[in-house]
């Protein structure tokens, strides 16, 4: 970790795949935050979990949920973790997009505004058109504004994006 100073993270979560061991997909976002609170990561606020229809051709329903957590991880580093739990999960990176997955972990929105690399686009350019993580985010953190907008998760959240 870099810097002593902590930044704070809207996160959205999903799976719409059963996990050995682990079990299905709401299992699967519960044992990601215990991942993540064993790897330093403080979780101020988690949303309930609850099941969405998929975007694309997969057939399976998800689990989502939200978090607000805190990290000393800059937003490039956050992405590497959240990545390696992904993968941890059995996650693949390769093959069609919105495939099945076993665990899905985005950054929304971060304390510091707005984030562009070739890598990470923060907030996350399809949040405010996605039910599915807006109504979680908006649970964890309501009063949060989207730095392009200017409105409120809650706000977001209460036009059906």
């Amino acid at each position: 970790m870099t810097g002593a100073s902590s930044h704070s993270y809207v996160i959205a979560l999903g799976s719409n795949m059963r996990v050995p061991r682990i079990g299905g997909p709401g299992a699967v976002l519960r044992a990601a935050l215990e991942t993540l609170d064993a790897e330093g990561v403080v979780l101020r606020e988690v949303s309930r979990i609850r099941p969405s229809l998929p975007v694309g051709p997969s057939l399976r329903r998800y689990a989502n949920g939200a978090a607000l957590v805190a990290s000393r991880h800059a937003p490039g580093e956050m992405l590497a973790l959240l990545q390696s739990v992904e993968d941890a999960f059995g996650r693949r990176r390769r093959g069609a997009q919105w495939r099945a997955r076993t665990l899905d972990l985005d950054i929304v929105l971060w304390s510091g505004g707005v984030w562009n690399t070739p890598d990470l686009a923060i907030p996350h350019p399809e949040f405010r058109g996605r039910d599915f993580v807006l109504g979680p985010a908006a649970e964890v953190a309501p009063r949060w504004r989207d730095p392009v907008t200017g409105l409120t998760l809650r706000q977001l959240a209460a036009r059906g994006a």
